[in-house]
């Protein structure tokens, strides 16, 4: 099980913890970015760019036993947090579509480029799964 950091007192945050502590099998995923397991984008759209990288990485989790809610730790690497942002309320459909109700440690990060120069985004994350 993993438990959720909230120091007392704070205001409480919204799509993301503060912290989150956890103990078990630690599975590190590598930078996931919006393309099909068979390294093709599909989309040029930012949206549609993070829900398959958001699915990538629960297909990734599930090779290693893990499933969303064991999923502890994420770092998105965007190049628009303006577009970003912006579309709040779609990249939380397709978040939820993928990793449910599930807010784990998140940090985002404005980047001036990704390595593959059609992605949007890539995202890292480290799952938990209890012991």
């Amino acid at each position: 099980m993993s438990e959720i950091l909230q120091p007392e007192g704070w205001a409480k945050p919204i799509g993301y913890a503060n912290g989150v502590a956890a103990r078990g099998k630690q599975i590190f995923i590598a930078g996931q970015i919006g393309w099909n397991g068979q390294c093709q984008f599909e989309s040029d759209d930012l949206v549609a760019q993070i829900g398959q990288t958001l699915r990538n990485i629960v297909a990734v989790a599930a090779a290693g036993g893990a499933g969303p809610e064991h999923i502890v730790s994420m770092t998105w690497f965007l190049l628009d947090r303006k577009e970003y942002s912006a579309r709040l309320k779609e990249i939380g459909v397709v978040y939820r579509d993928a990793m449910g109700r599930r807010f784990p440690a998140m940090t985002a990060i404005q980047v001036s480029g990704l390595i593959e120069d059609r992605a949007k985004v890539e995202i890292q994350a480290i799952a938990v799964v209890p012991d």
